[in-house]
């Protein structure tokens, strides 16, 4: 029986790189909070309270950041590896970054402590998000990631 190639089509090229960037800053950022903590915060930018507000995460908000950046990230690279765990993978970290929203907004007062650029941006990453696995799903459908 011959199986026919299914050739890789050049935008998965171009939005697995986009993706890679992208979430790779989501890993710069957590890296750079965990090791240089409230100097890291301070230069980018952070006001005193935000950064209390960070630096109090409980133990599991923090797992689920570091499973949303990463697993990001992976999914990303999974995206150029062709790879048909992509979505799944993009998909977990679209959940862990959902919960650390709700976290934010339902269970402390950090949407107000965070101000309204903030909300803006959790928006703009989880529409991302979305659209990399939307673009995942269809092309493990079509047979290119698999």
């Amino acid at each position: 029986m011959t199986e026919t190639a299914i050739r890789t089509p050049w935008h998965l090229w171009l939005v697995g790189v986009i993706a890679v960037l992208f979430n790779a800053i989501g890993v710069f950022d957590f890296v750079m909070s965990m090791t240089q903590g409230a100097a890291y915060m301070a230069s980018a930018g952070m006001t005193p309270e935000q950064i209390a507000h960070y630096e109090h995460l409980p133990a599991w908000m923090t797992i689920d950041w570091a499973v949303g950046v990463f697993g990001a990230l992976a999914g990303s690279v999974l995206i150029l590896l062709r790879h048909r765990l992509a979505w799944p993978v993009l998909a977990v970290s679209l959940a862990a970054f959902l919960l650390s929203v709700a976290y934010t907004y339902l269970l402390t007062d950090g949407g107000r402590i965070m101000g309204p650029q903030m909300g803006v941006m959790s928006a703009v990453i989880a529409g991302l998000l979305a659209l990399f696995i939307g673009y995942a799903w269809w092309m493990t459908r079509r047979g290119v990631l698999r």
